[in-house]
């Protein structure tokens, strides 16, 4: 049986160097293993990079592609696009044990050692050369590039406790501190957003990429260095805090470019997958996919907001923790009310607000306008957008010969009638606040005959936020929910004297 057709159990046996040699061992580069691992599952038609979604056509084939071509790889793409997330599923292309020199800082191949403590111990002990085995969990090192990291950091230094402890002079090789990089020898090495590296430190990697050698504080060495690099960066940083030096780019062998979901599907199931759910929430909070298509759907009108910064891009972290939020927002509302189950509403998707505040940027108008003021905007057009593929369109149904379908309820409105939904009604006042507005309920019915009681309900609110966003009705936001009244009462309110400001809580207005 050849070394490669071992099992783990049978490789934690060979305890040396002679065994190793015994049981067909050849030293294979990393980059080699990467190519012959990712060849296997191709082969078996395995899913290389788990849990990664909307890159099948796109991203992925170009990363295949680039380990089997052997090359260093530059993961470029804005926030939140699983840019980290695929280098380090690059582990499970690696073999799960691999052997080195029992005892070496370095992971020295028993049969090409590296460092002057592997070459002496297989000097003296030759074949008896104690063996140990490095798991692929370990073989993955991972480096945020900030302002502050230094060669040493990188590379290695001098230690000089070290040269005092063993009695030794700054001379000897010995007295080496090794850095990270050479500390990962036979790993995968991932730098994260380059560009903040500085550019001093950038040109120390020159020759690790090129030639594989290393130089510190003048020693002469010259360590072939075997390390799988893979390195992340944002386009904003190009410009906002540094670069890549030109160089150092020429020597990344591939740069891959990276993308938010494409699709609401896609977006939904990267959410689904991330999401922390409590336990105590699946049982207390049931939700549908209409709400979650929503917030989905509050990503992609952010993406294309001209209140928010294209160039920061908006995170695929955003609509992760909306959706924990929403879910949060239902949950509490059932406690406040001591409720053992809740439906999810409209009203719950104002209450990710903060997810939406803290994972977006704001050019100018947009911080004119106030982060709440866009974020509840974008969860306006959302449901806009959502509308259409469960309504007719409001601005076609004015002109439609078998009359307005919304009318009835632009009517009761029109009477002078107001409806406030608040965020923490009880499940008995939310249905019959509902139920009050006149051709809500035979909207849901005739459009969506076949729903559940709480189905009905949430269809019913939706409706409602819709024709608003259409301008059918007015709305205007509350600290404790949304109000809806006739447009026009809502434009010109008659309890207002002509001049006086609104208050401070009119600023939240539609």
């Amino acid at each position: 049986m050849s070394y490669r057709n071992l099992k783990a159990k049978e490789l934690l046996t060979i305890k040396t160097l002679g065994e190793l040699k015994a049981a067909g061992y050849q030293t294979r580069s990393i980059k080699q293993e990467l190519r012959d691992n990712l060849i296997e599952k191709i082969k078996a038609k395995e899913m290389v990079f788990p849990g990664i979604w909307g890159y099948e056509e796109t991203v992925i084939p170009d990363v295949e592609r680039a380990i089997l071509s052997m090359h260093h790889i530059n993961l470029l793409g804005l926030r939140g696009q699983a840019k980290t997330r695929i280098a380090r599923l690059m582990v499970n292309l690696l073999d799960e044990y691999i052997p080195v020199v029992e005892g070496s800082e370095l992971n020295d191949d028993p049969l090409q050692p590296l460092s002057r403590y592997a070459h002496d111990r297989i000097a003296e002990l030759g074949d008896a050369t104690p063996i140990g085995w490095l798991h692929r969990s370990d073989r993955y090192t991972e480096k945020l590039a900030t302002p502050d990291v230094s060669v040493a950091d990188l590379i290695g230094d001098v230690d000089p406790i070290k040269a005092a402890t063993l009695k030794l002079p700054y001379s000897d090789e010995r007295t080496i501190h090794f850095g990270l990089i050479p500390r990962s020898h036979r790993c995968i090495f991932v730098i994260n957003e380059l560009p903040d590296l500085q550019a001093r430190i950038q040109v120390s990697l020159f020759n690790i990429l090129q030639e594989g050698d290393i130089q510190i504080r003048g020693f002469k060495l010259r360590l072939p260095l075997d390390i799988q690099f893979v390195f992340t960066a944002n386009p904003e940083d190009y410009t906002n805090r540094g670069s890549i030096v030109t160089p150092l780019k020429d020597r990344i062998d591939s740069q891959i470019v990276t993308h938010y979901p494409k699709s609401i599907a896609t977006g939904k199931k990267i959410t689904m997958q991330e999401a922390i759910v409590k336990t105590e929430q699946k049982g207390l909070v049931k939700t549908n996919d209409l709400i979650t298509d929503l917030i989905e759907q509050v990503a992609m009108e952010a993406r294309e907001s001209e209140y928010v910064d294209a160039k920061s891009g908006v995170s695929a972290r955003m609509t992760i923790s909306a959706y924990e939020n929403l879910l949060s927002s239902a949950e509490r509302r059932a406690l406040i009310n001591s409720e053992k189950e809740t439906y999810v509403r409209i009203a719950d998707l104002y209450g990710v607000v903060p997810a939406i505040c803290g994972k977006v940027e704001l050019v100018y108008e947009g911080e004119v306008e106030g982060p709440v003021i866009v974020a509840q905007n974008l969860i306006g057009k959302s449901i806009r957008t959502q509308f259409l593929n469960y309504f007719p369109n409001p601005e076609k149904a004015k002109k439609e010969k078998r009359g307005n379908i919304y009318k009835k309820i632009t009517d009761w409105f029109g009477d002078g009638n107001t409806m406030e939904i608040l965020s923490d009604l009880p499940n008995r006042d939310y249905e019959s606040r509902l139920r009050t507005i006149d051709g809500l309920d035979d909207l849901i019915d005739e459009l969506h005959p076949r729903l559940s009681k709480a189905e009905k309900l949430f269809m019913m609110e939706f409706a409602l936020h819709g024709i608003a966003e259409y301008s059918l009705i007015g709305k205007k936001a509350m600290d404790t929910g949304q109000s809806f009244q006739d447009l026009v009462g809502s434009m010109f309110d008659p309890t207002k004297h002509f001049g006086e400001e609104e208050d401070e809580d009119d600023d939240d207005r539609f």
